[in-house]
């Protein structure tokens, strides 16, 4: 297994990393991917890099962000560049849930991110909330250049999917759809094709069933796996291997 998407920065995983990294493991997780959300959040994750050659990153400001913290293309690239584990661009995109940062802000913030990954050809990382319509319509206005768009924690409709699904996008399904109330949310993933689909625990938020109430960790993927297998009516083997091999697709290919 791989989880597509974690915050090993954050407590409690930071302070507990020895402890997170042997669950891990003998959960059978393979790769974590640590997730950027600011400046300092991405000069942690340079070290944590280091600790063991599971560990993967990304280079990138959250749009609740942005406010607080400015990075520029060439920074972008450079980091991207001179560190063989910085393997995507990201957490960007487009929040409107909270207004920690005016939409204006997002929005070249979010194109920064998109410029700087298809000029380095790497994965884009995108969070998008109540901003189905303008993340679509940013990300379609580079559609001719084809930027390797992943759609992480994608809680989003069938048809913002299937818009996405032509640029070619990828989902990353979290523990949010062993929530009880997410009927609509497995439907959509029902209907994504297995070869666009990976998982995530967004650790330490959003435990999934029957975790939840504490604080989440990569180990806890399985619960995530074993209930998209349920979804598309896979055994659990055959998920692992789908959702492993399209995490490797689209990060080193």
């Amino acid at each position: 297994m791989i989880d597509s998407h974690c915050h090993l920065d954050r407590d409690p995983l930071f302070s507990n990393l020895d402890e997170i990294l042997s669950r891990s493991k003998k959960t059978g997780i393979k790769k974590l991917l640590t997730i950027s959300t600011n400046l300092i959040s991405y000069n942690n994750i340079l070290k944590i890099i280091k600790i063991d050659p599971m560990i993967l990153g990304s280079i990138g400001i959250h749009p609740h962000e942005v406010k607080d913290y400015n990075i520029n293309f060439d920074y972008i690239e450079k980091e991207y560049n001179n560190n063989e584990k910085i393997i995507g661009v990201g957490e960007t995109g487009l929040d409107y849930y909270y207004e920690n940062s005016t939409k204006n802000e997002q929005i070249e913030s979010f194109k920064t991110h998109i410029e700087a990954s298809i000029k380095c050809n790497c994965p884009l990382i995108v969070h998008s909330r109540d901003a189905e319509d303008d993340t679509f319509n940013i990300l379609n206005d580079y559609a001719n250049e084809k930027p390797k768009i992943l759609m992480h924690c994608f809680t989003g409709s069938k048809k913002f999917a299937d818009k996405l699904l032509d640029l070619g996008s990828y989902f990353s399904a979290s523990g949010i759809i062993t929530f009880k109330n997410s009927f609509e949310l497995q439907e959509v993933f029902k209907n994504i094709p297995n070869e666009k689909i990976l998982i995530e625990t967004d650790s330490p938020f959003l435990a999934p069933v029957p975790m939840r109430g504490k604080k989440n960790e990569p180990s806890f993927i399985k619960y995530t796996l074993e209930h998209l297998a349920k979804i598309k009516k896979l055994d659990n083997n055959e998920m692992e291997k789908i959702t492993t091999n399209n995490f490797n697709s689209l990060f080193f290919e």
